[in-house]
């Protein structure tokens, strides 16, 4: 299909009105000035709305990988089959894939809809990162902090994963704008104080279950508490409360505010500790996470919030840095402004919730229970941006800050670009595997076919069932050959291969054209060659695309 030559198509203003006259200027610059102001008005619509659309585009071109494969395979089961699976494996995304489940009985499954949801979480994520930095320090440190959230190259990752990472990262600064309220109506004696701390550990139950990674959350956030109590009593020693005039401004957390959080976060754990035992005792999941090895320092420093770029993390963490001094620094000024007071509020609540999570898991890691992987630490990805946010709106006057804002922006083009393309996921080449299939198979459409899955890449315990499950349509009509013991039928998450010498002779039947799918790892091709070679088939095609092996037999007429 191709597209039409941008010089063919011609927009014809109003009859009567040239291109270029005061008239169509006045018009453009009154567009302009609805989109700038539908910013202004809404921001977290607005920049929502972005975040939804820039995650969502090109989502259906990368292949899909080992991890989304899972989501695909658990979520297509039945309640029963997802059931028995969670007792045995993913107990940690049981609710994620109970929510895609649902999510494919209304709208199918295909790689846009399993990536759709998350690009959807992103938008409401940052959304929810303009009303807390709205809600911390004002209209302009929201309105940055949510476009610096869009940006960041781990977001877009995420938006566009077949994963839980980007909804965890709106459960979590959900959680922390419900925290931060029901703290403030507390301080404040309003209505309904209690209610918000009764919404705080339901909510933080539902996050924890979701994925239990977000309880450091929670932490986090008792960490925060902590902190700007520490500061309000320092204040307080330092000074007459009435000269500095905090009171006004900064959020005071009170011995009521502590006692109900507590409540709040043990209720929550209450709640959810059959979910957390039961995920504890499939800690073998983990087993892959390495220990504190060299690479470690890289991983913390660029790839869990700035996509592996160090050039990106190395401006980052410039910028929180001078974020975080210049708002400490400033509010123990003799006399600090409201600006002050709420930047260095800002910090104290996003500080932790960046560097906790993070902190522990590497912490707990290098005491010997492997916790830590980059992709965990998604949840702070809002926290992140908030910090960043921090620094850019120091800059005066408005026009360098926007120009800030356009640079950040821009810088982040590339690292979205690349994970949109083909073999962003992993050097993933499936759906050009499925491609090939689908195309031999259209030319001999009356063929009686069958095929053999040998192992995966880097998975040599998965058969690679595991491209016929996320690309259904390539093999739709086959016989599998090979297949034993049934995934879905056993509670695990794959199909397992029997004896190939017993299983593929007894299902050859009339099939005269066999496939082998497979990958360089454990090959078992010259075993289901030979096994073939004695009922009459023969090679007649050969593929390799990436780390996927194709082969195509045809029985001898």
């Amino acid at each position: 299909m191709s597209s039409p030559r941008t010089g063919s198509i011609r927009v014809p203003g109003p009859i009567g009105t040239p291109v270029g006259t005061p008239a169509v200027r006045t018009r453009l610059r009154g567009a302009a000035g609805v989109v700038g102001l539908s910013v202004v008005r809404t921001p977290e619509l607005t920049i929502g709305a972005v975040g939804t659309l820039t995650a969502a585009a090109f989502a259906w071109v990368p292949s899909l990988w080992y991890d989304e494969g899972a989501t695909v395979t658990s979520a297509q089961r039945s309640w029963p089959q997802l059931w028995a699976e969670l007792h045995t494996v993913d107990a940690v995304h049981g609710l994620y894939y109970a929510l895609m489940h649902l999510w494919f009985w209304l709208v199918g499954y295909t790689p846009f809809t399993l990536r759709f949801p998350s690009a959807l979480a992103i938008g409401v994520a940052a959304g929810l990162v303009v009303a807390l930095g709205r809600r911390l320090g004002g209209r302009r440190l929201g309105i940055v902090a949510g476009l610096v959230f869009i940006a960041l190259p781990r977001v877009q990752w995420a938006g566009s994963e077949g994963r839980p990472y980007a909804t965890v990262t709106a459960l979590s600064v959900c959680l922390t704008l419900v925290g931060l309220t029901a703290v403030r109506r507390t301080r404040t004696g309003g209505r309904h104080a209690v209610q918000w701390w009764v919404a705080y550990g339901a909510l933080a139950a539902l996050a924890v279950t979701f994925n239990v990674y977000l309880a450091l959350a929670v932490v986090a956030h008792a960490v925060v508490l902590a902190w700007t109590v520490w500061v309000r009593r320092a204040d307080q020693r330092r000074t007459a409360l009435s000269t500095r005039g905090v009171g006004s401004t900064a959020p005071m957390v009170s011995r009521t505010a502590l006692v109900r959080w507590a409540i709040a976060a043990v209720a929550a754990a209450v709640v959810v500790s059959p979910v957390v035992l039961e995920v504890a005792s499939q800690s073998r999941q983990v087993a892959w996470i390495s220990g504190i090895t060299s690479r470690t320092a890289a991983q913390v420093f660029a790839t869990a919030w700035f996509g592996g770029l160090n050039w990106y993390a190395t401006i980052a963490w410039l910028l929180i840095a001078v974020g975080v001094v210049v708002a400490l620094v400033r509010v123990r000024r003799g006399s600090p402004t409201v600006r002050d007071l709420s930047r260095a509020q800002a910090v104290r609540v996003a500080l932790p919730l960046a560097l906790v999570p993070t902190g522990l898991l590497v912490g707990a890691t290098a005491l010997g229970e492997h916790l830590y992987s980059p992709k965990y630490a998604s949840l702070s990805l809002p926290f992140v941006a908030l910090l960043i946010a921090v620094a850019l709106t120091l800059l005066r006057p408005k026009v360098l800050l926007a120009a800030a804002v356009a640079a950040v922006m821009v810088l982040s083009v590339p690292s979205a670009f690349d994970v949109k393309t083909p073999q962003a996921k992993q050097d993933s080449t499936w759906a050009n595997a499925a491609s090939i299939i689908a195309s031999v198979r259209d030319a001999h459409p009356d063929a009686d076919e069958g095929v053999v899955f040998g192992s995966v890449y880097r998975h040599p315990t998965t058969t690679a069932d595991i491209i016929r499950i996320s690309y259904p349509w390539a093999f739709t009509g086959m016989t599998d050959l090979a297949v034993e013991q049934n995934g879905a039928e056993s509670g695990v998450l794959w199909n397992q291969n029997g004896d190939l010498a017993t299983t593929i002779p007894a299902r050859l039947g009339d099939i005269d054209t066999v496939w082998f799918v497979g990958g360089p790892s454990r090959n078992t091709e010259p075993e289901v060659a030979s096994v073939l070679g004695e009922h009459g088939f023969t090679a007649a095609q050969h593929w390799r695309t990436g780390k996927v092996l194709l082969t195509e037999y045809v029985r001898a007429s």
